[in-house]
């Protein structure tokens, strides 16, 4: 089978695999350049885009699916307008995807004023039914939230190899699948149908009162619709 590549920030917040190992499937997440268990020498020296190419170089793969979430959404989207011939399908779940367009920044700065930085964690991520109803996994999200960052602060950010616009995003070919939740404060659903306009073959999965992390709030429906995708695509 091919192999799906998962880009999360760190390997540590990937969802449960066991519905896509059942499959048959093969899927691979690691930890992006200063999170997790790496070891940043030149922080910020080489797009996120090229590290995940470089990854694929040696681990000997062709061809493969990808996943990217919340911020690994904008570097998989920046990885499908630089290698596109890479690709058999793109999976952008939870993610501001990283338009520049103005119109789409002062969206952004409407849906997050700079008092959206100082909450919580949790209270920005984790949608308030998942929160509500499961202390114990909003306890082990907080856990791992935290040790994914590596020692010695934030990295600088990596430069992305694309300026990505709307008009960008319709150049866009390989089949994606656009995931969010109702409760997302990052990207709520008016925001990817945004993006579902612009790329040419793609399809929008909402998942109702789930926030900003699908992959850890509903895995088993996010495990059972992305490898699903390819074949069978869901209705928008």
């Amino acid at each position: 089978s091919r192999p799906w590549v998962w880009t999360p920030i760190s390997a540590a917040l990937s969802p449960p695999t066991p519905e896509f190992i059942a499959a048959g499937h093969r899927m691979l997440a690691y930890d992006r350049r200063g999170f997790g268990r790496t070891v940043v020498r030149e922080a910020g020296a080489q797009a996120a885009a090229d590290d995940l190419e470089a990854l694929r170089s040696q681990l000997g793969i062709e061809r493969f699916h990808l996943v990217g979430t919340a911020a690994g959404g904008m570097v998989a989207i920046d990885y499908a307008q630089s290698f596109p011939e890479r690709l058999l399908s793109l999976v952008v779940a939870n993610s501001i995807v990283g338009v520049q367009d103005e119109e789409y920044m002062a969206l952004g700065r409407r849906l997050r004023p700079p008092e959206f930085a100082n909450l919580p964690p949790d209270l920005r991520e984790l949608g308030p039914s998942y929160r509500a109803a499961n202390p114990e996994g909003t306890k082990r999200w907080l856990e791992l939230e935290s040790v994914s960052r590596s020692p010695g602060g934030a990295p600088a950010p990596q430069p992305f190899k694309n300026r990505t616009t709307f008009a960008s995003l319709e150049t866009i070919q390989v089949p994606t699948l656009l995931i969010t939740g109702g409760a997302d404060l990052y990207s709520p659903p008016p925001v990817y149908e945004l993006f579902a306009a612009r790329i040419p073959n793609s399809v929008i999965v909402i998942r109702p009162e789930v926030g900003h992390t699908a992959y850890w709030e509903a895995p088993a429906q996010l495990n059972r619709a992305v490898p699903e995708f390819p074949r069978k695509p869901s209705p928008r």
